[in-house]
């Protein structure tokens, strides 16, 4: 498919369209408080860092947010074990205190629900390794949350991270395999990369699942059980993602 894809600084007509534009994601993850609190800033703050495409028609068809911050910095130097959260934070705090960014990392890419399926995904992501070559950086960092890995959410993430096919080597999960395809190495585990917790009556509305029970239980769309604590009326999902690196 022939897509523009351009900065919302280029077109920042587009951010109503980019925001209505109906998504896969499921209801429970858009409740992680650092994901709620940061995501709309990264497109009021930093819409270099904003991709969206559009196809033939002019319709926003995907969208990909990323973030510059410092990793080289003390008290970082290592990808770290909170993910998507993490890089979120120290971006916004690097935007507050000054200092410069010497890393890109990806927050998410998605793509419309009708157009999933059509190999959109990775060329926003290379458009995304582009943007951050333009921008003047050498490295784009990866959270990468495992598409596939909600279908064994018993399974180890130190496992499924590195499991790969005996036909070709590259990665068991799709995404993943999209990630190396294009240039990625796989690095690390982000055993805590992102935390949504609630209580259990708000689990209820955003799964449908009674959580009436004490212990570990599976949700459609979660990459790991979700740990229930029935008797104290709470609930707690601890999702691991999968760090890459893509040199630019």
């Amino acid at each position: 498919m022939n897509l523009v894809i351009t900065t919302l600084a280029e077109r920042p007509e587009l951010q109503g369209p980019m925001w209505q534009m109906l998504d896969t994601w499921d209801e429970f993850v858009t409740h992680d408080p650092v994901g709620w609190a940061n995501i709309g800033r990264i497109v009021a703050e930093l819409p270099d860092y904003v991709l969206v495409a559009t196809d033939p028609e002019g319709r926003v068809v995907a969208r990909a947010f990323s973030v510059p911050l410092a990793l080289d910095a003390d008290g970082r130097r290592e990808l770290p074990d909170r993910g998507w959260d993490q890089v979120m934070l120290w971006a916004f705090s690097d935007l507050r205190h000054g200092r410069k960014p010497d890393v890109v990392s990806a927050i998410e890419i998605t793509v419309a629900t009708d157009r999933q399926g059509q190999g959109i995904s990775g060329q926003m992501l290379a458009a995304l390794r582009d943007n951050v070559r333009r921008l003047g950086f050498a490295e784009l960092i990866a959270p990468v949350r495992p598409s596939a890995k909600s279908a064994e959410p018993a399974a180890s993430i130190d496992e499924y991270a590195f499991r790969t096919r005996p036909s070709d080597g590259l990665p068991h999960d799709p995404w993943l395999r999209v990630h190396v395809r294009a240039g990625g190495v796989v690095e690390k585990v982000a055993h805590a990369s992102m935390t949504v917790s609630g209580s259990t009556a708000e689990w209820r509305k955003w799964t449908g699942l009674p959580f009436d029970t004490t212990g570990e239980v599976e949700v459609p769309g979660a990459l790991v059980p979700v740990h229930v604590e029935a008797e104290r009326g709470y609930a707690v999902y601890v999702e691991p993602n999968v760090w890459v690196r893509h040199g630019v």
